[in-house]
């Protein structure tokens, strides 16, 4: 995080376009927004006070205010108070487009992002029924468990929990899992999820997630559950991904008339 001063670029010498219809606070709220985009104010710069920026804008405070609302309401900026606060740059929201089933590596390079993983867990677990029948598993056997931390610019975003049927899965646990999971399972069982059936809702976080993604318990999460299936439509994976919604944003492409994927019948 930078700390501004008035006497620092894009404040220095500022100057406001001349001879505009649109009022001042709203020539100023522009102006910060096209500095925020230029990447001239990044993720997280503290601006300076509101004193010192309504002198180098040559503004009332008053007015220096009705842009800077209108900037939070636009979600560029975040205002706290007490000690240490002041107006913050707010950190952009991350694309996460769902369209075409893609893994997290693939939903971070459409955001031109870099996306990292740490394990958490990864061993065979007894399941609860709902995942016995999403994997086809008999209720007493087992599944392997994967819970990754998903980084993005070594910030966590996402927590993952994927349960995979062992069978079709042999060793797994025992390779590097801080990859793409589906670039693994393509390269190493020649297995690729093909369809799905996701489930997306709001959650907050508990305890134990609040840790793991660097959030206050309570903090919004959006939960993604999901089945996946190969080309046969066999189950491949259940898993429940956690978003953090200060960090994202899910999006998803559809189209008029496109059908709904089926999936094989489980063998009885």
């Amino acid at each position: 995080m930078r700390i501004l001063t008035a006497d620092q670029a894009p404040f220095a010498d500022a100057a406001l376009p001349e001879g505009d219809d649109q009022p001042a606070h709203a020539r100023i709220a522009d102006w910060l927004a096209t500095a925020i985009a230029r990447g001239q104010l990044a993720d997280g710069d503290r601006l300076p006070s509101e004193q010192d920026l309504a002198r180098v804008l040559g503004v009332s405070r008053m007015t220096l205010r009705q842009a800077l609302a209108a900037l939070e309401s636009r979600e560029l900026v975040s205002r706290r108070r007490g000690r240490g606060g002041g107006t913050f740059v707010s950190r952009r929201r991350i694309d996460v487009d769902l369209t075409g089933l893609p893994g997290f590596t693939e939903q971070m390079a459409r955001a031109q992002k870099r996306a990292s993983a740490r394990v958490v867990r990864a061993e065979p677990v007894e399941v609860t029924h709902e995942i016995a029948e999403a994997l086809w598993l008999p209720q007493d056997a087992p599944a392997l468990l994967l819970v990754r931390v998903r980084l993005v610019d070594r910030q966590p975003l996402a927590l993952e929990h994927t349960w995979m049927p062992p069978e079709r899965f042999p060793g797994l646990l025992e390779r590097r899992l801080t990859g793409s999971l589906y670039k693994l399972l393509e390269r190493e069982y020649g297995v690729a999820p093909h369809t799905a059936q996701e489930w997306l809702e709001p959650v907050v976080a508990d305890e134990e997630e609040a840790t793991l993604l660097g959030v206050q318990p309570g903090a919004a999460l959006m939960r993604i559950t999901r089945t996946s299936y190969d080309e046969e439509g066999v189950p491949v994976e259940h898993a429940v991904d956690l978003y953090r919604a200060d960090r994202s944003r899910i999006s998803l492409r559809t189209g008029i008339g496109q059908a709904v994927p089926g999936r094989a019948a489980r063998p009885r």
